[in-house]
């Protein structure tokens, strides 16, 4: 009988808007300890590094306690973050929703916990994580799109995440659908993230009410339009709101638009939403897929699947362990 002791990796999903960690045996067999917590990035870049360190070092007592594992049972910590990356440096390069710009990320984590960390960007390791745990398991080219405070994507060709030749291949959020439309906080207009990502979905739900349209939302949100989030619309569209649905509707135009470009470019087997967005469900995938089928070659559109991720919430924190163990171990 073996007598080695179970290895554990650290993961944790940095974005905009949550913080999720949790820990993961060294095989990926189960998902322990997870915890969540507010970014609150106006607090600036030091606080959320100090608060992500806090939330490990909880972790991995938990896991001690539960598991009777032992402080150097842990290998290290896989971050995900957003916005472009140097990996070789563990520099953020700038992170929009954060208000970063060349921050250390990488090593200021590692100082705070005393343990070696990897660092790639969160959609990166959202997809990974799909492709290792979750609903695209088993395909050879994947495309991971995120949604929530910003869009992010991630490519996995040949079974291999693909970083390009400056770490910024994927950023999905960033291609412009529109050459004179929407105000991107990137600098750019007419992104897809300025029409797709969580803020943009409530913005223009709250334009249409602004004109006096008639919705329940007004009344889900007290009149208080500015506490309206993609996740009211989501629930009012699922209740069969017709502002709600056309909103939705108009999502699954502007990801259609995007997604169809990223077959014809990419011919992936497998493309996989993740974020809050999947919990529109249907009323957003069957048009989002219809309006691929109109914009993308049949051969390309045949051979992919357009699903919602499995892992939910979870998809970055496990990716980010998977990060760990590519960078730091040498294989998934």
């Amino acid at each position: 009988m073996s007598n080695a002791r179970t290895r554990y990796i650290v993961g944790v999903d940095l974005g905009g808007t949550n913080i999720v960690v949790g820990a993961m045996p060294e095989d990926g067999s189960r998902q322990l300890a997870v915890r969540q917590a507010a970014t609150q990035a106006e607090l600036g870049a030091e606080a959320v590094v100090h608060r992500i360190a806090t939330m490990v070092a909880e972790v991995i007592a938990d896991v001690t306690a539960s598991e009777k594992a032992r402080e150097e049972d842990f290998l290290g910590v896989g971050v995900g973050a957003p916005g472009p990356l140097d990996r070789e440096r563990g520099v953020v390069v700038v992170a929009p929703n954060l208000g970063w710009r060349d921050f250390p990320l990488r090593d200021s984590i590692s100082v705070r916990t005393g343990l070696p960390v990897a660092l790639d960007n969160d959609a990166n390791c959202a997809t990974i994580g799909e492709w290792w745990k979750g609903a695209a398991q088993g395909a050879k080219n994947v495309v991971g799109i995120t949604i929530g405070t910003g869009i992010g994507g991630g490519i996995i060709m040949n079974g291999v995440l693909y970083h390009g030749s400056s770490d910024v291949a994927g950023e999905i959020g960033h291609t412009t659908i529109d050459s004179t439309g929407r105000y991107c906080r990137c600098g750019n207009y007419g992104c897809l993230e300025a029409y797709a990502s969580g803020p943009a979905i409530a913005l223009r739900a709250r334009e249409a009410l602004e004109r006096d349209e008639v919705s329940m939302l007004r009344r889900m949100v007290d009149g208080r339009l500015d506490e309206l989030t993609a996740a009211t619309i989501y629930a009012a569209a699922n209740a069969g709101d017709a502002l709600a649905l056309e909103v939705v509707r108009d999502t699954a135009r502007f990801l259609g638009t995007g997604i169809g470009n990223l077959l014809n470019i990419l011919n992936p087997d497998v493309v996989v939403i993740t974020g809050g967005v999947t919990q529109a469900g249907e009323p957003l995938f069957e048009p989002l897929r219809a309006e691929v089928k109109r914009r993308a070659f049949r051969p390309a559109v045949d051979a992919c699947r357009i699903v919602a991720g499995t892992l939910r919430s979870s998809a970055g924190m496990v990716g980010a362990v998977a990060t760990f163990k590519q960078q730091r171990l040498g294989a998934v």
